[in-house]
């Protein structure tokens, strides 16, 4: 059964890259508690390289940091150092300078008022503080546009210290929140955030190809993001790279990693919160973690793009009803792929998308390195591997 999964698998991503109009190069993993049952990796680094994918090839993760981030924020609250309801101004207080925009004027100058109540660690976990990202709302864009705050990719702090499109707790709308909650890691460990996360959470796990800032060893692996035109054709960006070093370790997208590296952490929350080399969190964390956290009535969707050569408008799993967890989607009930409800999912901008199915004690993550967001040849890529995990997994179980 492992060999017909193989081929199955290996059929996938073949297909993705040397269809027409193909993903340039395809890093997908899936794994079980106990290690990866699955590797594969098709195509080039970059279009017009000789450099084949690799499996140590190195990737931007984008916001799939942001899951590593909640980690580390939970750690916190399980050492009784900061709590969910706290107020996030008591450990960042340039968080409360915040207002709420009310429109624009006759001049396209921005309108903004007081929020209604104070935006807690609890907000920012489950992005329901009412921050935006440029790209996924054309009123945060002309808010950054007329104020000249610099684009969320500069990583720098300037550039999460925009504008709330409501007010804290009404709503999810997915943005910046987890920078801020970087920042409220770094105040209470006095560190950098990479260097916490490289304490308690590389470290435990034995990861070594991650980190914000590049090593000369991981730029080697580099693979190069991809711009997609309208009419398909892919152009390589290999100048298209995060700052290095970061002005700021950017909790909700900076880091750079290789897939396998990704499971390693996928396979802690498939174990309680266990590590090869220590334990990460509680298993009650864990849970914790793994369940919705969305005010009642309260859902998260898809999403609109305001910057088409970032992102193209989509939704994961339309028309099944999600909400999220701290940090991920998680779907309330079964999807088509066979992921079972309560299951945890997230991506990346460059068209990197995972899942945790704790039920089933599987997990899987696809990379690729594609702009815009949700790419019409490598998201399905991506549907039809966990699919086809589902699928033979339950076959061999039957």
């Amino acid at each position: 059964m492992k060999q017909t999964l193989k081929q199955a698998l290996d059929t996938i991503l073949d297909y993705n890259v040397h269809r027409a109009g193909g993903t340039p190069g395809v890093v997908a993993m899936a794994t079980d508690r106990t290690g990866n049952f699955y590797e594969g990796c098709v195509g080039r680094r970059s279009l017009g390289d000789d450099q084949p994918m690799t499996l140590d090839s190195v990737m931007a993760i984008f916001s799939t940091t942001k899951a590593m981030t909640g980690v580390c924020v939970m750690q916190l609250v399980e050492e009784g150092k900061i709590q969910l309801d706290d107020i996030a101004k008591k450990y960042v207080s340039e968080i409360a300078e915040l207002q709420v925009l009310d429109g624009f004027d006759a001049s396209h100058q921005p309108k903004t008022r007081a929020p209604k109540r104070d935006i807690t660690v609890n907000d920012l976990m489950l992005h329901t503080a009412g921050m935006g990202y440029e790209f996924f709302s054309h009123d945060d864009l002309k808010y950054r546009t007329a104020k000249g705050i610099p684009t969320i990719v500069s990583s720098s702090f300037a550039s999460i210290r925009t504008v709330l499109l409501h007010d804290p707790g009404a709503a999810w709308t997915y943005g910046p929140n987890i920078d801020w909650l970087g920042r409220i890691v770094e105040q209470q460990r006095g560190k950098r955030l990479g260097e916490v996360m490289k304490e308690r959470l590389f470290k435990p796990l034995g990861m070594s190809d991650i980190a914000f800032n590049l090593t000369d060893a991981m730029r080697s692996r580099l693979a190069a993001l991809h711009d997609r035109a309208q009419d398909g054709k892919l152009t390589p960006l290999p100048d298209l790279i995060l700052p290095q070093p970061p002005e700021m370790d950017m909790g909700g997208h900076g880091l750079y990693a290789t897939v396998g590296e990704y499971m390693k952490f996928i396979r802690m929350f498939l174990n309680d919160g266990d590590g090869p080399n220590g334990r990460v969190l509680k298993a009650e964390t864990v849970d914790q973690m793994s369940r919705n956290g969305l005010p009642a009535g309260v859902t998260s969707g898809g999403w609109t793009t305001s910057i088409p050569s970032l992102s193209n408008p989509g939704e994961f799993d339309p028309g099944i009803k999600k909400t999220w967890a701290y940090t991920f989607q998680r779907n309330e009930e079964d999807t088509v792929t066979g992921r079972p409800a309560g299951s945890l999912m997230w991506a990346g901008l460059g068209n990197l998308f995972y899942w945790i199915d704790r039920k089933n004690g599987t997990g899987g993550f696809w990379g690729s390195q594609i702009l815009p967001f949700m790419d019409a040849v490598s998201y399905p890529g991506f549907v039809d591997f966990e699919a086809a995990v589902y699928r033979h997994r339950s076959h061999s179980r039957g």
